[in-house]
């Protein structure tokens, strides 16, 4: 029995984010796929890796003996990739933060990396918590203090929320109808806010954040966003203060043992100064 390498990295995403949701954003493959090749695999090996539920995916006692013997497989492919590229950026940097995060990450990659630092960086965008505890990923941003005593957490800014539309009062906007959230990031805090309060108005909706954001802009309705994403938009205005129900704070998170990592540590601190940086702009203070 030959176990491709191929299969052996979607059951560690999929084992790793407790889902094939959470794990299409890693693997690029839609829920279905993920769960067929899930399928296949068990198959083949002749057990059941996971008990599956609605609220996700659990290792049985054959997956976790599975996740142990492909972790060292991965290992093993890490270091060949390492051997192939040379010292050169050869580690691979991964941060994983929820979609708005990544996005202000990356339009500020200048702050962050150089490709004379001597390692890649590889976003992972998740709206699910992705397991640092097991590698899944070097550095994480959450909406709050870590909770598992093998990892470390900074407190780095507040973020506040506020109701966004186009300034234009045109479409959904002047009859006062909103944009909402469906798939992975309907679970976010800002969108069962949405639903709650204004549920009965939402009209269009849409399971990618960027293009809720469009369908805002083009003045199909109003939609609640981050103040960082929101107030950086020419294209958005704040029709008022910031949601105090949606108040909470940027959390940085690493492993107790990779944070003494030269390349993590670079990182991590260049996230935090680039934040922290931008103070106002993720409290909402337009001021």
């Amino acid at each position: 029995m030959d176990v491709s390498w191929d299969d052996l990295r979607l059951f560690l995403d999929v084992a790793r984010l407790g889902g094939l949701s959470a794990a299409r954003a890693t693997t690029g493959l839609s829920a279905a796929t993920l769960g067929r090749r899930v399928t296949a695999l068990e198959r083949q090996i002749g057990e059941t890796l996971f008990i599956r539920a609605q609220t996700g995916f659990t290792l049985t006692s054959a997956g976790e003996a599975l996740l142990k013997r492909a972790e060292d497989v991965e290992a093993a492919m890490r270091a060949v990739t390492h051997w192939r590229d040379g010292a050169i950026g050869a580690r691979v940097v991964r941060v994983s933060a929820g979609g708005w995060t990544t996005d202000f990450l990356a339009r500020h990659i200048e702050q962050l990396w150089s490709p004379d630092d001597g390692f890649r960086v590889e976003f992972v965008t998740a709206y699910d918590k992705v397991d640092i505890g097991r590698r899944a990923a070097d550095i994480g941003i959450r909406s709050s203090a870590p909770t598992e005593p093998s990892l470390a957490g900074r407190k780095l800014t507040p973020v506040a929320y506020a109701l966004y539309c186009a300034p234009r009062l045109v479409a959904g906007v002047r009859e006062g109808l909103f944009v909402g959230v469906t798939g992975p990031a309907a679970a976010t805090a800002s969108a069962r806010w949405l639903q709650a309060h204004h549920g009965d108005r939402i009209v269009v909706s849409g399971n990618d954040a960027h293009s809720v954001r469009e369908l805002v802009a083009a003045g199909t309705g109003l939609t609640v966003l981050p103040c960082f994403i929101g107030d950086a938009d020419p294209r958005l205005s704040r029709i008022r203060g910031p949601i105090a129900d949606l108040a909470s704070h940027q959390w940085l998170i690493l492993h107790h043992e990779e944070r003494h990592s030269p390349p993590v540590r670079t990182l991590a601190d260049r996230i935090a100064r680039l934040m922290q940086g931008h103070l106002k702009l993720f409290a909402g203070d337009i001021s």
